[in-house]
């Protein structure tokens, strides 16, 4: 009898668990739909992004997607992100340009961010059925990527600059140099799936939401004028990207775009 007391025992406690545990998911299933929780705030959500932001400009539903990626990344908006997905993913965005897009962002937001981001992305697309991993997309080696890396610098921002750039840097700074070389531009920016104009459009709104880096941030504005995206391509990019950064973000960007536009 006392074994059979306590396997009961054990059964009910096993029960109890189980219903407190989906009790507990249920809660906070509920608590993440703000249209029950905050419903006017949600009606003026979707009244700002649905009426005002996303009618305005020209950006094909890519690089729509893309930006918005770049976007919940750099400002570390996760939750909102697997909506960003699903909503590509709906729209018929390719599984590929939506990698491309997540890793064009690590050299810039870091690894230890964008690593969540990842996973999110992974449980996203295999619950709308995309097989993984993708069709692979790299185009360098362990021995020519630090010269395309290269190649690709120059292309970008010029041969004199980035020359002048690795011969001015201090010997104990040399190797980043290199990593910028080889990794950054090496492993990143050659692959296929995206051109460089779209990486750069991506790098540049990574670097405007992540706030802080306006340099770099400048930097790449300008890169993006050399690969040929003009200043209207820049200003619906933050345009797509203001409800989810804010407006001083925004506004930083903006001036960085003037700067670099001027008289355009």
């Amino acid at each position: 009898m006392p074994s059979i007391n306590k396997k009961i025992c054990l059964t009910a406690a096993v029960v109890i668990i189980a219903a407190a545990s989906t009790a507990y998911w249920m809660r906070g299933n509920q608590m993440t739909d703000i249209n029950k929780t905050d419903p006017e705030f949600a009606a003026l959500w979707q009244n700002f992004v649905k009426n005002d932001v996303e009618p305005h400009g020209k950006l094909d539903k890519n690089m729509r997607t893309a930006v918005k990626m770049a976007a919940h990344i750099g400002a570390g908006g996760k939750e909102n992100y697997r909506n960003v997905i699903r909503e590509a993913l709906a729209q018929g965005v390719d599984p590929i340009v939506i990698k491309e897009t997540l890793y064009q962002t690590v050299p810039y937001a870091g690894f230890a961010k964008v690593y969540d981001f990842v996973l999110v992305t992974n449980e996203e697309l295999q619950k709308a059925g995309v097989k993984l991993p993708l069709e692979g997309q790299s185009n360098t080696t362990v021995e020519n990527r630090l010269q395309k890396g290269l190649d690709t610098q120059r292309e970008i921002f010029g041969k004199e600059n980035i020359d002048s750039m690795r011969a001015n840097a201090p010997e104990e700074l040399k190797h980043i140099q290199d990593y910028l070389s080889a990794n950054c531009f090496g492993d990143y920016y050659t692959r296929s799936g995206l051109d460089i104009k779209q990486r750069e459009l991506i790098t540049f709104s990574v670097l405007v939401a992540m706030g802080g880096v306006e340099p770099q941030a400048k930097a790449h504005a300008g890169a993006n004028k050399n690969v040929g995206n003009d200043k209207q391509t820049l200003l619906d990019a933050v345009t797509e990207m203001l409800p989810y950064i804010g407006y001083p973000r925004s506004l930083n960007a903006i001036t960085i775009i003037n700067e670099i536009y001027k008289g355009e």
